[in-house]
Order: structure tokens, then C-alpha cells, then sequence
């Protein structure tokens, strides 16, 4: 496993600075690396690597959710608030019914079937998303109108309903959905209990930091912790009591930054360090659940439906800024961010088959559908991150009053 480490670090930073010499984002080409060397291609990991891949994409997928929540000042979460109640709730339920509807039309799926495939894909990827919009946010790109931190904030709440959803249907389709209305006001009640224990978490931690005043690597860790037993809470509560433990971590960065700036300023620099590990590890791992030869097994027929979802994706993602102040460049700008998929399609991808084998059930739906969601992958990290990287930095604008920080941060990127 740490010789597994080592080649992924090593050849990660390697790929990441070739993809960005090409001008290309550098997770294209960590993913392209996970493919090659995973199980499916060349078969270069060590089994204690990818066994343990599972708990090293959930700290980086952490680290990824507090640097957000470090991001999320309350004054542009004000100005943006109703888009992105929107945001979360309209594309994300487009997509899915969209390919619900159609799924029979493309594969050998019912319309159920169909259901399950369409809210795994529905859900965006933070993994590629956030990232992205931070190093905007970093650079007062579109602060005026505060879209990165729209974007992202909305991304975090898509995936939360985007798995709810999911669970109700996987439960009808098993046959143990049980009250369909308990499982309903699930989302929300997941919704409340994580920004809200992600909001006291945030505040016990801020009147420890006070007492005993621990250097910034040593806050930076706690918050990690606290992080990852939160969602190991949600995994204790799961069939008890709905638990959004990822919107809980972006909390709990959200109130440290409204009480104590210049404190979550120091962690998320700690964690942006972080971010150069635990992106390698995140994007190559993605890449390595990628199975190549079930992506042919869906073909064009799978790619077609894949296509459908994202332009009903698309539309839902207009129709939530119609009243929105955003230019029409900065509306597509916003279209293009919620195209990528790729950390929950790989989590749950492989869901629907294994409950199928459990039950001991016909397993052929279970393979196609986690066919079409690794095709997701394939199609659109790549495709949503060049896109992203591309209209967002000629749409975009740093605010006037900030361009000296944008040019420092241009600067050192560099």
C-alpha cells in the first residue's frame, strides 16, 4: 500500500503539471492515471490500496467540503440564497426524471430501473466542482455577483437530495420502501440536522480554540477529525434519523468563518496544503473504479441517455436563474459547472447490483446500470472540467476593487 502512495504522488504531480502546461485541468489527468493503473487496465495498485480506497476518498471529499464551507461568507450567501435553493432542487430532479422517463427508450431497463440510474447520475461531483470554484473565489472572479460561491453552495445540497431520492427508490424497488412520507420529509429533516449540528460542532470548536488557543495545524487537525467522526455519525444513524453529515462539515467551516475570519483564513490555507495529497489520492482512486470495458457494454445507447439528462439538467439550471441578475455568459457559465460527475456515481454506481445479488435477484439491470454510470464519468469529469476551466475565465470578472488580490493570486499559481 505505501509503495501504491508513493507512485500515485509521484506520478500525480507529474500528470498534474503536463495536463496544466497543455492548458488542461490537472484531476483530467490524475483520473486518466487511476484508469491506467487501476484494476481494470493495468492492474498496478496494491490490494491494500485500493481496499482502503474507500475511507481515502472520504478524507479528501472532507478536506474538499470544509475549504468550502471556509468559502462561504454569510454577506454573498445572502445575495445568492433563493438561486441556490433552486439550483439544488430543480436540475438535479430534471435530470433524474428525464432519464427515468427515457431510460426504457435507450436500455433494458423499466422505468424504476431507469429511476435508480437517473438519480445516481443526478448528482453533481464536489469533487471536481469545488475545487474549481475556490481557485475562482480565490481570484475575486465573479465576487460581484458572488457565482462561484453559488455554484458551490448549490452543488453541496444537490448531491444530499440527489442520494435521499435514491434511497426511497432503491427501497420501492426492493420492495422495503415502507411510508413513502417519512422517507420524503427525510430530505429536508437530513437537511436541518446537518447544517444544524455542523453549526454547533463549528461553535464548541471556536470556544475550544478560544481556551487553549492551539497553533493552526493543530486546529486544522481537529476540524479534520470532527469532520470524519461526523460522518461516521451519519453512517451510525443511517435507517434511524436522516443525517447529512457533508453539509454538517460545510457548516461547520461556514460559522468559523462568520465569528472568526482571520482563524478560518489560517485553516483553509492548512487544508488548501492538504488539498495537494488528498487530491491525487481522490482523482487517481475515482479513476481506478472506472471499468473500461463496461463502458463499452453501453455504448451509444448509454451515451445517448447520459446526453439527454444533461441537457434536461441544463434547462433546469435556466429555469432556477430566470430572475437571477446573471448575464446570459454567466447563466452558461453556470450550466457548464453542474455537468460534471464522478465521486457519488463511483460510491453508488455499484449499489442497485450488489442490493440485486443480496436479494437474489436478476442482476443484468444492476450491471447496465452501473455501465451507464461509470460511461458518466468517462464523458462528463473530462467534458465539465475543460468547460468549467474554459468559459470561466472568459466570463468571469475580477471585481474592480480587488484586482490587485486577483493578480497576487494569478501570480502564485503560477
Amino acid at each position: 500500500m505505501v509503495f501504491s502512495i508513493a507512485e500515485m504522488i509521484l506520478l500525480g504531480l507529474l500528470v498534474d503539471w503536463v495536463f496544466r502546461k497543455l492548458r488542461m485541468p490537472g484531476l483530467l489527468g490524475m483520473l486518466l492515471l487511476g484508469v491506467l493503473f487501476g484494476p481494470y487496465v493495468w492492474d498496478m495498485m496494491e490490494p491494500g490500496f485500493l481496499a482502503a480506497s474507500s475511507d481515502l476518498r472520504i478524507i479528501a471529499l472532507i478536506i474538499i467540503l470544509l475549504r468550502a464551507g471556509f468559502e462561504l461568507s454569510r454577506e454573498t450567501l445572502n445575495k445568492v440564497g433563493v438561486q441556490v435553493l433552486l439550483l439544488a432542487f430543480i436540475p438535479g430532479i430534471m435530470e433524474g426524471s428525464t432519464i427515468a422517463f427515457l431510460g426504457p427508450r435507450f436500455l433494458p431497463l423499466t422505468h424504476l430501473e431507469s429511476a435508480l440510474l437517473g438519480f445516481i447520475i443526478a448528482a453533481v461531483s464536489p469533487a471536481v466542482v469545488v475545487p474549481m470554484m475556490i481557485r475562482f473565489i480565490k481570484r475575486r472572479m465573479g465576487a460581484k455577483k458572488g457565482i462561484p460561491t453559488m455554484v458551490m453552495a448549490a452543488a453541496a445540497l444537490d448531491d444530499v437530495i440527489a442520494i435521499v431520492i435514491f434511497s426511497i427508490l432503491l427501497g420501492f424497488y426492493m420492495g422495503t420502501s415502507g411510508n413513502i412520507w417519512i422517507k420524503v420529509a427525510g430530505i429536508p429533516i437530513s437537511i436541518l440536522t446537518g447544517i444544524g449540528s455542523g453549526l454547533l460542532m463549528g461553535w464548541l470548536l471556536l470556544k475550544l480554540f478560544e481556551r487553549f488557543n492551539p497553533r493552526a495545524t493543530k486546529r486544522t487537525m481537529l476540524v479534520i477529525g470532527i469532520s470524519i467522526l461526523l460522518v461516521h455519525i451519519q453512517q451510525m444513524l443511517e435507517g434511524i434519523v436522516p443525517f447529512a453529515a457533508l453539509l454538517a462539515v460545510i457548516a461547520m467551516g461556514f460559522i468559523i468563518l462568520e465569528k472568526r475570519e482571520h482563524m478560518a483564513h489560517e485553516i483553509s490555507s492548512k487544508l488548501g496544503k492538504l488539498w495537494v495529497f488528498a487530491s491525487i489520492m481522490l482523482f487517481t482512486l475515482v479513476g481506478a473504479q472506472v471499468d473500461i470495458s463496461l463502458v463499452w457494454e453501453t455504448g451509444i445507447a448509454g451515451l445517448g441517455l447520459i446526453v439527454c439528462g444533461l441537457l434536461a439538467r441544463s434547462a433546469g439550471v435556466l429555469l432556477s436563474l430566470t430572475q437571477s441578475s446573471l448575464s446570459f455568459p454567466e447563466r452558461f457559465f453556470t450550466v457548464v459547472s453542474y455537468w460534471p460527475k464522478a465521486t457519488v456515481q463511483a460510491a453508488m454506481g455499484m449499489v442497485p447490483l450488489m442490493a440485486m445479488k443480496a436479494a437474489g435477484m436478476p442482476s443484468e439491470p444492476g450491471n447496465v446500470i452501473l455501465a451507464v454510470a461509470v460511461l458518466s464519468i468517462v464523458f462528463t469529469a473530462p467534458l465539465g472540467a475543460l468547460a468549467i476551466n474554459l468559459v470561466g475565465e472568459r466570463v468571469l470578472k475580477p471585481s474592480s476593487e480587488n484586482m490587485d488580490i486577483a493578480l497576487d493570486a494569478i501570480s502564485e499559481s503560477r
